[in-house]
């Protein structure tokens, strides 16, 4: 499976999108700074996420986040998104 997350910052609550084949190695990523775009900005959460495929499904999803859906739009997914997917997720 592949995965197009959505993190949100604890730190200034900015968003980032991206995609995986690894979710939880990837927010590990992330969280300890080895992610140039996302460093500055430590530690992140896992918010949203959806499961593909595909990597090419994945990536063209990621890019309709990037350049289609808005903050405002994201930050509904998050709040309306069932966090025992999220749990369920990180503990596999």
């Amino acid at each position: 499976m592949f995965y197009v997350y959505i993190l949100k910052s604890t730190c200034d609550g900015s968003l980032y999108t991206g995609q995986t084949k690894d979710l939880r190695a990837r927010i590990l990523r992330h969280n300890k700074g080895y992610v140039k775009s996302t460093k500055y900005k430590i530690p992140y959460h896992l918010g949203y996420f959806e499961m593909y495929a595909t990597r090419a499904e994945a990536m063209w999803r990621e890019w309709e986040f990037k350049t289609k859906i808005n903050t405002d739009q994201k930050n509904t997914l998050i709040s309306e998104f069932d966090n025992k997917k999220i749990v369920e997720i990180l503990q596999k």
